[in-house]
């Protein structure tokens, strides 16, 4: 594993910065360069780096939603907070459902085939879209009408809609009895333990911190590793109960800062020297999970089903957005930035053809090619457009 860790080091460093010498966002260097070194490309990754890749590219994410949260502005938080709900789960359900009826058009799926992959794809990639924003807050890019946090609240909660529903017409397929009523239900509950641990988590913290004196480097671990038991406790209790735990993760930082400024302003610091070391293995890792050959197979009607969820998500960001006093080039801004898919892609897409699903092999092949259209469009997308679309 020690070779595969310094490979990606190695490879990685230069790849990010050949892609920002061209003006390009530099994680589609270590995306590619993931593609071509892991398993389905030049295998020059060892297994055992591929079998725990699953936890480094968790921890990762733990990473940078820390550092979001203690990016987050309360007084912003406040101004979007309608909206970012809004965000949150309207353009996923629109892109899901727009999903689930093309698949029974195009790829012949029944409806809750063509659900289980509308609510894959649905999912927006907060490994692609925090990044960005929080180079927007540290850059006072739309930070005026708090653009950069609501997009950065709204991504962070899109997943567990996702993926709830996505669980829900799985075990509709599989036969099991799922009351949808509940499952929905799930979702609100889901939201409020985890931003419920994330506050018990944080002001625990804060309470320690203010008591003890600890060198920052060591608050930064201990606040890492508790982040990391908060994820793994969602793991022991998925069967009962549903926690978003990323949320909770943002939470914790969101809590930190507000309680300690000045320690936030620190951590923070030191939470973006960590995210060097955590964005490469996040990225190139990612990229080891794409099979080019399983993405080619979904072919040119696989890219018209990703483009007509993109359509749908469009329109639920817009519709998302009436009433708030954007103007129709921060509306596109938020179209743009709320269009990568990766991690959760990576993650499930193969669920259901291990799950025995019929046409599984093709809902994995499309996941994947979601990933290949929408991470290097969203992430360009979000570099070209910012400075134009956004006030300084």
């Amino acid at each position: 594993m020690a070779k595969s860790l310094a490979a990606i080091l190695l490879l990685g460093l230069p790849a990010n910065k050949l892609f920002e010498k061209f003006k390009l966002p530099g994680l589609l260097g270590m995306l590619m360069l993931g593609v071509i070194i892991g398993p389905y490309g030049l295998n020059l990754l060892q297994a055992d780096m591929i079998n725990i890749s699953g936890d480094l590219r968790k921890i990762a994410l733990i990473i940078i939603l820390l550092r979001a949260g203690l990016g987050i502005n309360k007084a912003d938080l406040k101004k979007v907070g309608n909206s970012a709900l809004k965000m949150s789960c309207i353009p996923g359900l629109i892109e899901g459902f727009f999903i689930a009826f093309a698949s029974t058009k195009f790829l012949d799926f029944s409806f809750v085939q063509g659900g289980m992959l509308g609510f894959i794809i649905a999912a927006v990639s907060p490994a692609v879209v925090v990044p960005s924003m929080l180079n927007l807050i540290e850059n006072n890019i739309g930070t005026n009408k708090g653009i950069p946090t609501l997009i950065l609240a709204g991504a962070s909660i899109d997943d567990v809609f996702a993926i709830t529903i996505f669980s829900a017409f799985l075990g509709l397929y599989s036969g099991a009895h799922v009351n949808i009523g509940v499952q929905l239900l799930n979702i609100p509950l889901s939201i409020l333990l985890g931003i419920g641990s994330g506050i018990v988590i944080g002001i625990t913290m804060v309470k320690i911190f203010s008591k003890y004196h600890i060198r920052d480097t060591k608050k930064v671990l201990l606040i890492l590793g508790v982040s990391i038991l908060l994820t793994e406790f969602e793991n022991l209790l998925k069967t009962k109960i549903e926690i978003a735990s990323l949320l909770g993760v943002m939470t914790i930082g969101f809590i930190i800062v507000e309680k300690m400024p000045d320690l936030g302003e620190r951590l923070a610091a030191k939470f973006n020297k960590i995210w060097v070391f955590a964005e490469i293995l996040l990225f190139v890792l990612v990229g080891a999970q794409v099979n080019i050959g399983v993405a080619l197979e979904a072919g040119m009607v696989g890219i018209i089903v990703i483009f007509i969820g993109l359509i749908g998500r469009s329109i639920g960001v817009l519709i998302s957005l009436i009433g708030t006093d954007l103007n129709w080039k921060e509306r596109l801004f938020c179209v743009i930035a709320y269009i990568p898919k990766a991690t959760v892609q990576a993650a499930m897409g193969a669920v259901p053809l291990t799950l025995g699903v019929e046409s599984g092999d093709v809902i994995l092949a499309i996941a994947v090619l979601s990933i290949l259209i929408t991470a290097p469009l969203g992430a360009i997308g979000i570099n070209f457009s910012q400075e134009k679309l956004l006030e300084i």
